[in-house]
């Protein structure tokens, strides 16, 4: 006979809701099949409004379902949110609807229970290291000290930002010197399937600071040349030690934290020195700016979205014109992913589109505890966000695609 569990029923109606699923989506998740006298989804109904019993098994299933730790089920009444840290998103729009926040908070949920198990794995190799930079800075100094104390510790010159071959390349210089520094630097955009995508428009990336493994999410739903500016964004808020989740760069009239990360990734981006070089365009209209950043976001290695948002800090460019000039970039994006998802090819492997997506730094250190057996199977796939199985053949290569 199963086993049943006395909960408060709104627990479950929290637990799915919060996950970003229907009723219906939960129900096949749940494996609940249609009876002769009740569909799979009026059984969950019934559950959830404490009208059926709820067996230990199905509970279980619904912790793994929900991404959601098994005590949690237990408590009186759902927590107060508070899950994402501040949130940073102020641009209209950017908030999105309940399911597209409910799989944000899955995914912050699960980046901060990856973060914990990596901090455990360096404290118990007695790698233990306080890292001086996170929560170092201040706003009230300014920009500049911040960007500086960045480049100092990242190591990478303005120079070699320009010789750069691409966006990409700027990226992937940027992301290997973060890395290098104690920073885990992630790419994800969904809860482990394309069934669970979360926009560029919905969160651009988060920072989670730390001072021992602080991590950097950068949602790679967004434009590849994107990446490097949210990659500086996320690194100034660690830099100040505000952890959040930031909304896609689309104004300069954001919160104050959110407007001093865009002036910090701006400036390490495209330099002060640079300021004399932006064309007055406070006559031009969205076509003349977009052919004008141009040839400026080629010679940097950027996105013309930084271009553009550095034309409106120095006053060469109304907030109005950039804001138009913004949804311009965004609405090509978005005709442009939707002619990539049309195409057929076979693209990259799983496994290295997963490596790639974790970074060097979390593989070498789950791989390092691994062979020292300070960490078992079960809990390095979490800390990868892969099934146990699939650990060893994920940690083969050292090498992954850029």
């Amino acid at each position: 006979m199963a086993h049943t569990v006395q909960i408060n029923p709104g627990m479950m109606t929290w637990a799915r809701e919060t996950a970003g699923l229907s009723l219906e989506e939960a129900a096949e998740k749940l494996a609940l099949k249609d009876s002769a006298k009740l569909t799979a989804v009026e059984k969950l109904r019934a559950i959830e409004m404490g009208e059926r019993p709820l067996t230990e098994t199905l509970l279980q299933k619904a912790a793994a379902a929900y991404r959601r730790p098994l005590v949690s089920f237990y408590l009186p009444h759902p927590p107060q949110r508070g899950e994402r840290g501040e949130d940073f998103r102020t641009i209209a729009g950017s908030r999105g609807s309940v399911r597209e926040n409910a799989l944000l908070d899955a995914l912050v949920r699960d980046v901060k229970a990856r973060q914990q198990l990596l901090r455990e794995v360096l404290e118990d190799e007695d790698e233990e290291l306080r890292l001086p930079f996170v929560g170092s800075a201040t706003m009230k100094r300014g920009s500049q000290p911040v960007v500086s104390s960045i480049r100092a510790a990242l190591a990478v010159t303005v120079d070699e930002q320009r010789a750069a071959k691409d966006p990409v390349a700027l990226f992937t210089l940027l992301r290997a010197a973060a890395e290098k520094t104690g920073i885990y630097v992630l790419l994800l955009g969904d809860l482990g399937s394309h069934h669970s995508d979360i926009g560029e428009n919905i969160f651009r990336g988060f920072a989670l600071a730390d001072d021992v493994a602080p991590f950097v999410v950068i949602n790679d739903n967004d434009a590849a040349p994107a990446r490097a500016f949210t990659l500086m964004h996320e690194l100034a808020h660690l830099w100040i030690g505000e952890s959040g989740i930031s909304g896609p760069l689309g104004s300069v009239s954001e919160n104050a934290i959110e407007r001093f990360c865009n002036k910090v990734a701006g400036e390490f981006l495209l330099p002060r020195e640079t300021d004399p070089l932006l064309p007055d365009l406070n006559n031009a209209d969205v076509a003349e700016v977009i052919t004008a950043t141009a040839h400026i976001a080629q010679t940097w290695n950027v996105s013309q979205a930084v271009v553009t948002y550095r034309l409106a800090s120095t006053g060469k460019i109304s907030d109005e014109l950039a804001a138009a000039v913004f949804q311009a970039f965004a609405a090509r994006w978005r005709e442009q992913k939707q002619r990539t998802s049309k195409s057929t090819g076979s693209g990259p492997s799983y496994y290295m589109v997963r490596r790639h997506r974790l970074g060097t730094s979390l593989l070498n250190v789950v791989r390092r505890a691994l062979q020292g057996e300070t960490l078992t199977h079960t809990r390095a796939a979490k800390i990868l966000g892969v099934r146990p199985t699939s650990v060893d053949t994920l940690l083969q290569e050292r090498s992954f695609a850029a």
